[in-house]
């Protein structure tokens, strides 16, 4: 099976995660997936490959060399993001020869090369997309199906290599996904999450990042008699939303900016709420993001009387300090790139991975790119050339540790 054709199966089945589910996996459907990937591992010679009680598959390969080697840990996740439908996927290739692609001619969805000019860099290429009515399912099951084919290679090859642990996991998309993780099971000294995106990304700094939720309770009364009585609760959310710095949203930033992001938005005149997200790469700067939410939840609690309950918790935490003490791996990373003409793009990410909490917990987890772009939304298109490459280059690092061991 070729790394196309696994991409193909894998988007097929539905795995989307669910952020209002209290079950862990969230969604049942994602062990569809899971099960497909222990029956291939086995396949592949992985026999201790199996779905451990809380959903993760797990297996490993052993080394085949006899130098000391640390193990090396290779991860993706199984699920794809509620943003969009991950239902009846209609994967499809498409030559691209440049300017706009027709998604759906019926539907008038158009891939618009005026809206996505990162296009003009895979001319010529063979690029996987969909229907228009779903998302791909790249993010990240392209990941995973890298990881699979260079298992593939590296097994019929008989490339030389050290222990290897591999982990598919659930949830990564609702920020669960390393909820239950067990780190000393899975027995890696290091490891890489294969979650990136454009060709050449290492990536190893990402947000800190808090979920800030704001509850509303107001006052309901018929608008025909509602003066001095009716407090609207909606109304008194926009309130809040418009005290927050207007420079200081997503799409008014870029880099190493923070935001609030406000993420959800739903209620009545009688009560609402608002859930918010706060991120920047500065622990302290977050810090100072929550000051000032609770000094607008408090400037609006003694305006209209204590209506407005505000509830923080940190999601994950920037893993660059995890990462550090360990930049000879990036460095490596870097090298086997330039080494196979890939220019290495090292950029932080605007955003969080599984790789993220991975690195808090005990086990630094840098970023791979895979090569997929647009992620959770209709235009999600990969390139096929640009996972072969990920999956060249990942063989090629492996190797190479080896070769320096």
């Amino acid at each position: 099976m070729n790394i196309t054709e696994r991409l193909e199966q894998y988007v097929k089945i539905h795995t989307t995660s669910d952020e209002n589910s209290d079950t862990f996996p969230s969604t049942a459907r994602q062990t569809d997936l899971a099960k497909v990937l222990v029956e291939q591992l086995k396949e592949l010679g992985l026999r201790d490959a199996a779905i451990d009680p809380n959903g993760y598959v797990i297996a490993h390969l052993a080394a085949n060399t006899d130098k000391d080697m640390p193990v090396v840990g290779l991860l993706a996740h199984m699920d794809t993001a509620p943003a969009m439908s991950g239902k009846d996927v209609k994967p499809r290739i498409v030559h691209y020869e440049g300017g706009d692609i027709a998604l759906n001619e019926e539907k008038n969805i158009v891939l618009k090369a005026e809206d996505f000019p990162a296009l003009e860099d895979v001319v010529g290429l063979d690029l996987m997309v969909t229907d228009g009515t779903t998302l791909l399912g790249a993010d990240d099951k392209a990941g995973i199906a890298i990881i699979m084919a260079a298992l593939q290679e590296i097994i019929e090859k008989d490339i030389p290599h050290g222990e290897l642990a591999i982990g598919f996991s659930p949830d990564e998309e609702i920020g669960r996904g390393m909820d239950h993780f067990d780190v000393e099971a899975f027995g890696a000294d290091f490891a890489f999450t294969l979650d990136g995106s454009r060709l050449g990304e290492v990536q190893y700094e990402c947000f800190h990042a808090v979920s800030a939720k704001v509850d509303i309770q107001g006052v309901s009364v018929h608008p025909g008699s509602a003066k001095n009585k009716m407090i609207n609760a909606i109304a008194l959310g926009m309130e809040l939303d418009r005290m927050l710095p207007e420079q200081m949203r997503p799409q008014y930033t870029e880099g190493y900016e923070g935001f609030f992001h406000l993420d959800q938005f739903h209620g009545s005149v009688d009560s609402a709420e608002m859930a918010y997200i706060l991120r920047d790469f500065d622990a302290e700067k977050v810090q100072a993001m929550e000051e000032i939410l609770r000094a607008a939840v408090e400037f609006l609690n003694k305006k209209y009387g204590e209506r407005i309950t505000l509830t923080l918790q940190e999601s994950y935490r920037n893993m660059r300090e995890k990462i550090e003490p360990h930049m000879d791996t990036i460095e490596l990373c870097v090298e086997v790139m330039e080494k196979m003409g890939i220019e290495p793009v090292i950029e932080p990410i605007r955003g969080g991975t599984d790789g993220s909490r991975l690195s808090w917990m005990g086990l630094p987890t840098p970023n791979l790119f895979t090569g997929g772009m647009n992620f959770h939304g209709p235009y999600e298109y990969i390139p096929i050339q640009h996972m072969e490459a990920a999956r060249d280059f990942l063989v090629a690092l492996l190797a190479e540790m080896e070769k320096r061991a």
